[in-house]
């Protein structure tokens, strides 16, 4: 989590703690019954001996007076269950288990604690509910307890909140990638004035976003995505102006984003409604969110033209609106102020007219994805100005002049992806030297006969331009020949050895029928170098996942 760290000041001293006196017996009796329980230790029994004093013991750190005060045994590889023994340890403040292959459930005792201050067992295989436990400290069972991290194990059943009435410090709760189910709990701000930080992403939560999540005054990172929450965006929720990352991509959001309301998170970075059904515009008032370095609102149903003021986020770094009902001619927006920006990706909108100019620009940047809409024109050679462009896609529009295109990008010494397929209507392809300048390629897509020019060459891994409508023949005598016929396979017009299919020959090996789908969303020519991400009518979207996801 980027921000655990501001609340960990105090713990950070935990390390430098040189105890004077040794480990009491019974904290080491403690110690060594979570050790039995444990059936494989990778060599934690070694040093974990009866007749040595604990708080020399390897993940082991005690204070002055010889209390066990931290217990850190991340990536330990340790099996076997965690015992409820470690909530004997009176004076424990840390506890780090994280990125171990620990099964069973977590001992209630250790949520009850009166002295834990931070609790990891993220990345393991615990499981069961989660079971609140009365303390027994004297103070109105108050409970230090400011981070709890328990994400990326197998917890399951609804989310109790009797868990959180003694934590009135509590700061940091990473519940994540588990199967929580039921309604999204939200009355930990109400019970910590200090809470932060709020990730329930990857479960299976369902109802409504809660509006008591408005009143957390110091929550600065809400993330909920990949649950099945539904309905608005509740208008509290835009009181915790002390928000910085905003995310609930994949639910069933609906509505529209309320301008008036959005301009209330003054702070906000980060915001990812992405997979959800909002409807309406971008507001105009997103452009005073004058710290917004990331925006997607990817997969939904938003309209309009892109709004001008969002030019006035000169600290963007992602843009991603693909796959929306977005319209209007790119030309008018003023990409110019954006010199941060990274990635851009629009695809499959309804954009027209040309490439903007300003777009260029963007001197850093590194992706770009204008594929599936309605543009027109050809390729500037002031694209070259993109000296840290690594991808690029055009594909499924209507640009023209091949040859000119091919022989600007060819100077792109950081291009590794190129996706233009589904363009350049009846033209054919350029002479062969065009495309064998392409040394840095990973991914090529292009229109036409596969060119000579890729059999001269000697590092490809993978070749695959299966289920298109390629014709001609397949060039014989180089690196392609080393390839299998289902490299090849689902292009009735290919001929040569390699499938078995005489050039000139009449017959014709049985290929599978695309579907129409199939059919308008292929690819026209594929190659990738080291791994092959996928062909056909989804490769556009599944091999750019490392830039955009």
């Amino acid at each position: 989590m980027a921000f655990i760290g501001f609340a960990l000041g105090p713990l950070l001293l935990l390390s430098m703690a040189s105890p004077a006196c040794s480990c009491n017996e019974k904290e080491k009796a403690s110690l060594l019954q979570f050790l039995t329980g444990l059936s494989q230790d990778e060599g934690l029994r070694a040093s974990w001996q009866n007749d040595t004093d604990c708080c020399e013991w390897e993940g082991i750190t005690c204070s002055g007076d010889g209390a066990v005060i931290e217990v850190s045994l991340a990536f330990r590889g340790l099996q076997g269950c965690i015992s409820p023994s470690l909530g004997d340890l009176t004076n424990l403040q840390s506890l780090s288990l994280s990125y171990n292959l620990l099964t069973g459930g977590l001992p209630s005792e250790l949520l009850a604690s009166s002295s834990i201050v931070m609790l990891d067992v993220s990345f393991n295989h615990l499981n069961g509910v989660l079971k609140p436990q009365e303390s027994n400290y004297s103070v109105a069972n108050y409970r230090p307890l400011q981070v709890l991290n328990i994400s990326s194990n197998l917890f399951t059943g609804e989310f109790p909140s009797g868990l959180w009435e003694k934590t009135s410090s509590l700061v940091v709760l990473n519940a994540s990638n588990n199967s929580f189910h039921g309604l999204m709990p939200s009355s930990f701000c109400t019970i910590s004035l200090s809470f932060a930080v709020l990730d329930l992403s990857y479960n299976k939560f369902s109802g409504s976003i809660p509006p008591g999540l408005g009143k957390c005054s110091a929550l600065r990172v809400l993330k909920a995505g990949r649950n099945s929450l539904s309905g608005p965006l509740p208008d509290e929720l835009f009181n915790a102006s002390s928000l910085e990352y905003l995310s609930f991509p994949s639910n069933g959001l609906h509505g529209v984003l309320d301008g008036a309301r959005i301009i209330k998170l003054k702070k906000l970075c980060h915001l990812n409604l992405g997979g959800n059904k909002l409807i309406g515009k971008i507001p105009d008032s997103i452009g005073q969110l004058k710290k917004l370095q990331e925006l997607r609102l990817y997969r939904n149903n938003i309209s309009g033209e892109l709004p001008s003021a969002l030019s006035n986020c000169t600290d963007l770094v992602t843009v991603d609106l693909k796959i929306n009902k977005l319209s209007g001619e790119l030309t008018k927006f003023n990409f110019s102020n954006l010199s941060n920006l990274k990635t851009l990706d629009l695809m499959e909108n309804n954009f027209t007219g040309t490439i903007p100019e300003n777009i260029y620009s963007c001197s850093n940047l590194t992706a770009l994805r204008l594929s599936s809409n309605n543009l027109h024109g050809q390729l500037s050679p002031r694209i070259g100005e993109l000296k840290s462009l690594s991808f690029l896609s055009l594909s499924l529009n209507n640009f023209t002049n091949i040859t000119n295109t091919l022989q600007i990008l060819k100077n792109s010494s950081t291009l590794n992806t190129l996706v233009i397929g589904d363009n350049f209507k009846g033209e054919a392809m350029p002479e062969d030297e065009t495309i064998g300048g392409f040394l840095n390629l990973e991914v090529l897509s292009i229109p036409g006969e596969i060119p000579l020019a890729l059999n001269k060459l000697t590092f490809l891994a993978k070749f695959n331009v299966s289920n298109n409508n390629l014709e001609g023949p397949i060039p014989t005598g180089g690196q392609l020949s080393t390839f299998t016929n289902s490299s090849f396979g689902g292009n009735p017009k290919l001929c040569g050895i390699i499938i078995d299919r005489p050039c000139g020959s009449a017959e014709a090996h049985p290929v599978r029928i695309l579907s129409t789908e199939q059919t308008d969303r292929r690819v026209a020519f594929a190659i990738a170098f080291g791994a092959f991400f996928g062909v056909g009518a989804l490769y556009d979207q599944i091999v750019l996942s490392r830039h955009f996801y």
